[in-house]
This record gives C-alpha cells, sequence and structure tokens, in this order.
C-alpha cells in the first residue's frame, strides 16, 4: 500500500483526492463547517488556529487546537480556510496569513454537499456556502465569503470579497453585494440594488435602495441608522 507524507494530498484507488486542511479560528462557524468538510470528502481537518490561549491544546469535534495564527509556518503543506463570521476581521487575518506565506491557491473553498453550484455560476477560493443555498444562474461569489443556511442568490447576483450572508438572506436578480458587507438574518434585497462595501443590513430588513459603503440599515422598508457600521 502506498503511503503519504502527513500533509500531503492522500489518493485512494477509486476515491477523489483528499487534502489535509488547517481552519483558522475555532469559533462557532468551524464547528458548522466541520460536518459539511467530513460529507465532501475533499478535506480533512487536521488542525485548528486561534489567537486565545486558553484554547490552544483542546480539541473541537477532534480536531486539536494547535496555537496562535503564526503556527501556520510550521504547517507548509494542507489547505487553509479562514472561518471567522465578520468579513473585516475576516480580511484582516488573510493578509496576516499572506505576510507569513500562505498564497491564495492554498485556500480551501467548502460547499456543503445539499448547495447544487450551476455551471454558470462562480465560486471564489476561500469561501463557505452552508446548506439549503440556492443559486440559480449567472451568480458570482467573490473570495472568502460566507453564506449562511438557506440564503437564496438569484440570476446575476454578485456576492463581492469577504461579504457575509446570514441565515435566510435573499438576494433578488441582480443584486451587487459589496466588500465586506453584512446582511443579517432573513434580509432581502429588491433586484438590481447595490449594499456598498462594508454596509450592515439589519435581520429581517427589506432593502428597496441602494445602501451607501459603511453604513448601517434596518427595517421595512430599510432606512440608515445613525452611526457607521460597527463590522
Amino acid at each position: 500500500m502506498a503511503t503519504a507524507r502527513r500533509g500531503s494530498p492522500v489518493r485512494r484507488a477509486g476515491a477523489p483526492l483528499i487534502r489535509d486542511l488547517i481552519i483558522v479560528a475555532a469559533g462557532g462557524l468551524t464547528r458548522e463547517l466541520l460536518a459539511p468538510l467530513r460529507a465532501t470528502g475533499r478535506y480533512c481537518p487536521v488542525g485548528i488556529l486561534d489567537d486565545d490561549p486558553d484554547r490552544a491544546g483542546v480539541s473541537l469535534r477532534g480536531v486539536p487546537v494547535l496555537g496562535p495564527v503564526e503556527q501556520i509556518k510550521a504547517h507548509p503543506a494542507p489547505a487553509v480556510l479562514v472561518a471567522i463570521g465578520r468579513g473585516r476581521t475576516r480580511h484582516e487575518v488573510v493578509e496576516r496569513l499572506a505576510d507569513l506565506g500562505v498564497v491564495e491557491g492554498r485556500y480551501a473553498t467548502v460547499i456543503d454537499p445539499s448547495v447544487t453550484v450551476p455551471r454558470s455560476c462562480v465560486i471564489g477560493p476561500g469561501s463557505i456556502i452552508l446548506a439549503g443555498t440556492v443559486l440559480t444562474a449567472d451568480v458570482t461569489v467573490g473570495r472568502h465569503v460566507v453564506i449562511m443556511p438557506n440564503v437564496t442568490l438569484t440570476h446575476d447576483d454578485v456576492v463581492e470579497d469577504f461579504a457575509t450572508l446570514c441565515a435566510g438572506a435573499s438576494l433578488g436578480g441582480g443584486v451587487r453585494i459589496g466588500s465586506a458587507a453584512y446582511l443579517g438574518m432573513n434580509a432581502a434585497v429588491r433586484e438590481q440594488r447595490v449594499v456598498g462595501a462594508g454596509a450592515v443590513i439589519g435581520m429581517g430588513a427589506a432593502v428597496i435602495t441602494d445602501v451607501p459603503d459603511d453604513e448601517v440599515w434596518a427595517g421595512v422598508p430599510a432606512r440608515r441608522l445613525d452611526g457607521r457600521a460597527p463590522w
């Protein structure tokens, strides 16, 4: 029987390629990820990196927390996935990892087995799409995007890098969600509208006009709230 070095991709006879995976952040999103990761059979989670010193040495669903983000230097072979819900924080961590030598080609893309991705749709590296999400036609999802369960993306939607769409969010056709924007649970965006970069849309909001960058909107119909987006 052929053997492989730790961290090297492994292919068993008649089976798809399985690659070791390091996950960054030991939070709730990582716990949600582990089941679809194991179900797809494409990646084997071998460790988690987290800057919280209290988490070092513990195990999350059987996966050990290896230490802070800088420990990625000790693991040059596995694929990498940043499992952080806040887009701006996710962006900051990806930039840290770049400084530590992690290139874009190392990032895994994880799509729950329940999700069908039509040929006309594009999903960027480092993105996470959880169960029940629907993509119809010509949808573009950027890099390091997090899409929670039961999101609906219809024709010609564009979700830019580091955006977060929470459970049940729905986009009409031709919507653009800006970089690191955050849509709360069950928020809806009317067709052909733009949600600006860094904007936050509250839970259950109905967006019927364009939302500028970095603003917080909520309500039905959604209106601007005082203050800038906290994320």
